[in-house]
């Protein structure tokens, strides 16, 4: 048989087994075998749990437990039976009763129950409240980490294959330590059954031995009791053993080496400790009476182990100040002075260190990472991004600015970390609020990382708070930072591979100023221009009966097709849905009678009345929705989207507007509401 298929059976064949052992007897011999094979087993999983580096690498440690409990519970009720029939139940309990206790039942006795004690009383009951509290608190962070891989999603520090991996690990440890919660009870339940069987085995050693064997009463306590201390002397070692593998897992944090290691080394970081330690022990030597061989032993090994430990290493000093560079007077500098660079980052003096390398500061690495990100996710090619300091922001401060005015602002102290999550009271530091989503944070000291993260809070360092809020920025004003010269550099690109696309399109019929303007404007409404292909073949066909920016826009989005609705779209059992609000058909018909030709493309000239309340039953549409947690979209008639779009945007900016012919990537389409033009609003549940 196959060893993959073994280990398949394995498992369950011995589950089946154990459950054999609770009704069938066995022979002596078979149960020292089991015996032996019980306390190798709890030694093995007792030294996995400390060579594991991180607690997900034992992650079958919550069944293992069940599994192990119940082989030591069936090899108690075969003992018993053996006891109680027998008078004798093997040799590995007979010597546990006699020789290891050295046939006395009063140390037997003493012996079990201060085994028990350390069991339930310290090691379960401490591991049990741990296991509880790490299962709530793994519970309550579960959404603060999740946005903290979004996070480092949008800014590019990580792909879509690592998020996804990352994902799977936060739902794998909060499934985990649910299980390790319940997985103690089971520890616990062990020790109680102990002392009720070993209570069980003694009352009834003596009735069998006294009533129906017709023993002595001494010989009776003799035989029976040395045999039931055995059978729980070889009972509770091996759940010692578990109870301390527990106890283990459930106290391990993530380390880059196994538990010995990492002791050893947190041990001995640093010397002062262990000379106290051994000048301790050493002047423990004068007190009169106590032998001065062990302390001198003792306090020689620390000291020689602080001889051995090197000095902490001292940060360095990086407190340089940025020295102003003179700038020649010469015409060509004046002119590349008076540039505006299209993107900014300003930062206040006490925040260089952020991109300072000599102190460990990622930024700039962090926003090229950002730039590659970008370029990805919306098909743009990101300007690079002037990063310098101003002394006249206020401390703490960064400022991302848009062709040389500031569109963004926010705070990064030195030597914090961002706190992001609902339990931050009992955590020192500044409120403030996250600057992408608005969500309650403080800032706190950076030695409190552990502490905030134990207490269920998404903690971010200060280079990621940056590059989100800048990522934010980018992707808000994408259509603004993609200029002529970029769309030139878009379509050379796509020249190489499909050079006929280009031939067709420009300067033949588009210039690259108006494929410009229709890129910016799908780019306005968060449409991704990667495709270019596509978007280039459909202006192509389109251009050659007009040239309307909003009629080649459509033209475009029609070409996108599903991939315009694929952010929107809710995977779920039924399939792909997304949630519409639609327009009343009469309403649409009235919008499209009373659109008029501006400046800047179709608009609709609805009288005050319709269109204020044709806003407010949308903005009551979207909240109802999003107070359910959908993300809703406005779909209407192909003719009338842009219009639709520059009607609403002034009052719900965030709302998509979609066409119809745009629903295509979803199986399912689920209405929110409809708009109507008259005062009453029908609402789909």
């Amino acid at each position: 048989m196959p060893l993959k298929r073994l280990t398949q059976l394995g498992v369950p064949v011995g589950i089946v087994m154990i459950v054999v052992m609770l009704v069938v007897p066995l022979p002596a011999v078979v149960l020292d075998l089991l015996i032996a094979l019980n306390i190798t087993g709890a030694l093995l999983v007792l030294l996995v749990a400390m060579f594991v580096r991180r607690p997900l690498d034992f992650a079958a440690f919550p069944a293992v437990i069940l599994v192990m409990t119940l082989f030591r519970l069936a090899l108690n009720v075969s003992a018993t039976r053996l006891v109680l029939l027998d008078g004798y139940a093997g040799k590995v309990i007979d010597t546990f009763g006699h020789f290891v206790v050295g046939g006395s039942l009063i140390v037997g006795l003493i012996v079990f129950s201060i085994l028990l004690v350390i069991q339930f009383v310290v090691i379960t009951n401490g591991a049990g409240r741990v296991a509880e509290v790490g299962a709530r608190f793994t519970l309550d962070a579960m959404p603060g980490k999740q946005m903290a891989i979004d996070a480092d999603l949008n800014s590019g520090l990580i792909d879509e294959d690592e998020a996804r991996r990352r994902r799977a690990e936060v739902h794998q440890e909060a499934d985990f330590y649910g299980a390790m919660d319940g997985a103690s009870k089971f520890v616990k339940g062990d020790a109680i059954a102990a002392i009720i069987i070993t209570l069980v085995n003694l009352v009834g050693g003596f009735a069998v031995g006294v009533a129906q064997l017709g023993m002595p009463f001494g010989e009776a306590v003799q035989t029976y009791s040395l045999l039931t201390v055995g059978d729980g002397l070889v009972s509770q070692i091996p759940a010692l053993l578990l109870s301390v593998a527990t106890g283990l897992i459930v106290t391990r944090n993530t380390g880059d080496e196994d538990m010995g290691s990492d002791i050893l080394r947190q041990l001995t970081a640093n010397k002062v400790p262990l000379r106290v330690a051994g000048f301790a022990a050493l002047a423990l030597c004068l007190i009169p009476g106590l032998p001065k061989l062990p302390f001198i032993v003792a306090g020689g090994i620390m000291l020689l182990a602080s001889a051995r430990v090197g000095e902490p290493e001292e940060p360095a000093d990086t407190g340089a100040e940025l020295e102003p560079v003179a700038v020649a007077d010469s015409p060509e500098m004046l002119a590349s002075e008076i540039q505006i660079d299209p993107l900014g980052l300003e930062l206040s003096a006490d925040i260089i260190d952020l991109v300072d390398t000599a102190t460990g500061g990622d930024l700039l690495e962090r926003v090229k990472a950002l730039r590659r990100k970008v370029a990805t996710d919306i098909g743009i090619v990101v300007p690079p991004v002037r990063t310098r300091d101003n002394l006249d922001l206020p401390l703490r401060t960064y400022a991302i600015k848009l062709f040389g005015i500031e569109v963004a602002r926010g705070e990064a102290p030195s030597g914090t970390v961002l706190a992001i999550g609902d339990y931050l009271s009992a955590l020192p530091g500044e409120p403030t609020r996250e600057p992408v989503f608005g969500l309650d944070a403080k800032w706190i000291p950076a030695e409190m990382r552990n502490q905030a993260e134990l207490a269920g809070a998404t903690v971010v360092d200060r280079s990621s708070v940056v590059t989100t809020h800048l990522a934010e920025v980018v992707t808000t004003h994408a259509a603004r930072l993609l200029g002529r010269e970029d769309v030139k550099l878009l379509t050379e690109v796509v020249k190489r591979t499909h050079p006929v696309v280009i031939e067709e399109l420009t300067p033949a019929q588009l210039s690259l100023g108006e494929v410009q303007r229709v890129l910016q404007a799908l780019l306005d409404e968060q449409v991704s221009v990667r495709d270019l292909v596509r978007i280039f073949e459909a202006l192509s066909l389109r251009a050659q009966a007009t040239k309307d920016v909003d009629a080649l826009v459509e033209s475009a989005r029609a070409a996108l097709g599903p991939a315009i609705a694929a952010p929107y779209v809710v995977p779920g059992e039924g399939g792909a849905t997304v949630h519409v609000i639609s327009l009343e058909p009469h309403l649409e018909q009235r919008m499209l009678e009373s659109m008029r030709l501006g400046d800047q493309g179709a608009v609709i000239a609805l009288d005050p009345v319709t269109g204020q309340h044709v806003l407010t039953q949308l903005a009551r549409l979207v909240t109802d929705a999003e107070n359910l947690d959908v993300r809703p979209v406005l779909v209407c008639a192909p003719q009338i989207r842009a219009a639709v779009r520059r009607l609403v945007r002034p009052a719900l900016e965030k709302l998509p507007v979609l066409a119809y012919t745009e629903l295509s990537g979803a199986q399912q389409v689920r209405a929110v509401g409809t708009v109507t033009a008259e005062p009453t609003m029908a609402v789909t549940a």
